[in-house]
Parts: structure tokens; C-alpha cells; sequence
């Protein structure tokens, strides 16, 4: 391939947002060389980890690079078994330490390839990625079963915290979410969410009356510092609180009593899943996406922007945008 197509580039770090200004470029279309395809990317989302790491917030982000995780596209260039097809994707080195998806264009190892469900729209597709990846990870490693568990999710209205809830529910386990000004659940579900006020000052209280006092066997925290103690506290003996992203760096908490209740503290860093590790989890939810159990997040097309308006976009997400804006390139 040898023709110009646009992708966004970030030359540096930028110190304020007054300093960042990434730049819509005419990139030369890669060649698929051994075991890569390329794919047209059809719509790609714009995740708070994309916008913190083109701003330089990720120490391990390689300059110049074209951001981006999430995508969905076809792919056009590669082994004849999958030209055409219709794809869709993410990857924690994605943006990172290789180009990503905020462009026409994008090379991937086959191994990273997913097919994309026919119904899904390919907006819709590309917001799933870094969402259930991110809750897949952090339910398998603290031990979701289904039947007989109950799950807490704080923060259960944004993108994740959806994700855990299909997970969960999907599971057969009972899900608790915890908002701010207790606003009902969103999202797609497979068994009733009840909702906590996570404004008020005895969450953990009312997590625990709602387990007739034993519990949550995991306590899926979105939201970080604002809500530690009180995922802590609304945990049964034995229990795990998953911690996933953090307005403040450092918590005070009780060492004695969390190891005297035998419970146990996650972290879980998407980024350290790539392409490939992520194509895998992906696959192992595609039943679920397949039979409508699981659910890509609906997207409007107001929120479709393109890549000449990544900029603003990108402050958007950073200010706290409680829509998955999407680059359609």
C-alpha cells in the first residue's frame, strides 16, 4: 500500500491542556507483513485512559504515536482468510507503545483479530473494548462464579461498571450498584440492580442490609479513593475489592482487620492486557454477545466526531463526559 490516509499524531507530552495539540497528519497506509492484517477503522472510541495518555499522564507511553484502544473496522490488507471481514478490538499497548486506533488506518498482529457480531453496530462495537476487558479481568481474578454471590459495583453508570453488572448478572449473581444521588441503573442487566446513594455517609450500612448483614462477596470499585473504605467495609469475610482507576493516590485503612476478615485487595490495570491477550478475552464473551446476554453501550450520533475534532473531544472525555465519544475517521 503506498496512498495517504489521516491519523491523529501526539508529538509530546503536554504539561496543561493548554499544551496539548495533537495533529491530524497524512500517515503513509502500513504493509501487512507477516502475521499482520490491516484494518480500516470504521469508529474508534475515546477512553479517559486514551486522553491521559496522549497528555503524557502514562509514564510508559512512547512519543510520537497515534493514540487510541477501542475500534471496530475491516480488514483490507493481510491473509486471504480475513479480508473483508469485519472486526473489532482493543488492546492495553494500543496508543501506548504502538500506534493505535485514532487513525484511517491500523496494524495489528492476525492473532489480534476478533470478528465482530453482525449486529452490533461498528459505533457501538468500538466503545466495548476497554469496558468489559477491563471487568472481565477484574471479576476473574477475584473470583466471580454466578449463583449465590453478590457483586457491588461502585460507579455501576459508567462504562466498567455496566460491564460488571452484564458480567455479573449474566453469571447469575446478584448485583448491588452504588451511584451518586442513587440514580437507577442504566444499563443492560440480565437480573435486577438495586441501587445504593453512594452520597450518603452509610453505604457500607446499607449494602450490608440488603445482604441480611453478610456481605459482598466482591466490591467492584470504578471510582477509587472516594469509596474505599466503604467497599471495604461492605465486603464479607473472605471477600475481594477490586480498585481499577483513583482520584487520590494514598488511603488510609484498618491492615488489622482486613487481614483478620481474610480479605483481599486488586488492582487492575487494563493497559497490561495488549492486543492479543485482549482478542482472547473477547472471544470468550462473544457467546454472550452473541446471544444478547452481553451488550456493546448504544452510541448517538451526536457523540461521532471526527478526527479534525479530536482535540475538543478529547478535553470532553478529560472534563468528565458522561458519554463514550467516538472518532469516526
Amino acid at each position: 500500500m503506498s496512498q495517504l490516509a489521516q491519523a491523529l499524531r501526539v508529538n509530546a507530552k503536554a504539561n496543561t491542556t493548554a499544551d496539548f495539540h495533537p495533529e491530524v497528519i497524512q500517515a503513509r497506509l502500513p504493509d501487512a507483513s507477516d502475521g499482520h492484517v490491516v484494518v480500516e477503522v470504521s469508529a474508534a472510541a475515546i477512553n479517559p485512559s486514551d486522553v491521559k495518555a496522549a497528555m503524557g499522564m502514562m509514564p510508559y507511553a512512547v512519543w510520537p504515536r497515534t493514540p487510541g484502544r477501542d475500534y471496530a473496522g475491516r480488514v483490507v490488507a493481510g491473509p486471504a482468510e480475513w479480508l473483508g471481514q469485519e472486526v473489532w478490538g482493543t488492546g492495553g499497548d494500543l496508543g501506548i507503545t504502538r500506534d493505535g486506533t485514532h487513525a484511517r488506518y491500523l496494524l495489528l498482529p492476525v492473532a489480534a483479530l476478533v470478528k465482530r457480531p453482525a449486529h452490533i453496530p461498528a459505533a457501538s462495537a468500538a466503545t466495548a473494548g476497554v469496558p468489559f476487558i477491563t471487568a472481565y479481568e477484574g471479576l476473574r481474578r477475584a473470583g466471580l462464579m454466578g449463583a449465590g454471590q453478590t457483586i457491588v459495583v461502585f460507579g455501576s453508570n459508567g462504562k466498567v461498571g455496566q460491564a460488571v453488572a452484564q458480567l455479573s448478572t449474566r453469571a447469575g449473581a446478584r448485583v448491588i450498584g452504588v451511584e451518586r444521588g442513587g440514580a437507577a441503573y442504566a444499563g443492560h442487566a440480565s437480573s435486577r440492580v438495586d441501587v445504593v446513594n453512594g452520597d450518603e455517609a452509610d453505604v457500607a450500612e446499607k449494602i450490608l442490609s440488603l445482604t441480611d448483614g453478610h456481605g459482598a462477596h466482591i466490591s467492584y470499585n470504578t471510582v477509587g479513593s472516594p469509596y474505599f473504605d466503604a467497599a471495604l467495609a461492605a465486603l464479607a469475610v473472605g471477600g475481594a475489592q477490586v480498585v481499577i482507576s483513583t482520584p487520590s493516590r494514598n488511603v488510609p485503612f484498618d491492615i488489622q482487620a482486613f487481614y483478620r476478615r481474610d480479605l483481599q485487595l486488586i488492582g487492575v490495570d487494563s493497559l497490561k492486557l495488549d492486543a492479543i491477550r485482549s482478542a482472547a478475552v473477547l472471544r470468550d464473551l462473544l457467546p454472550g454477545f452473541e446471544d444478547g446476554s452481553l451488550r456493546a453501550f448504544p452510541v448517538d450520533e451526536s457523540t461521532m466526531v471526527p478526527l479534525s475534532h479530536a482535540r475538543d473531544a478529547y478535553l470532553r472525555v478529560l472534563a468528565g463526559s458522561p458519554q463514550r465519544l467516538v472518532i469516526a475517521p
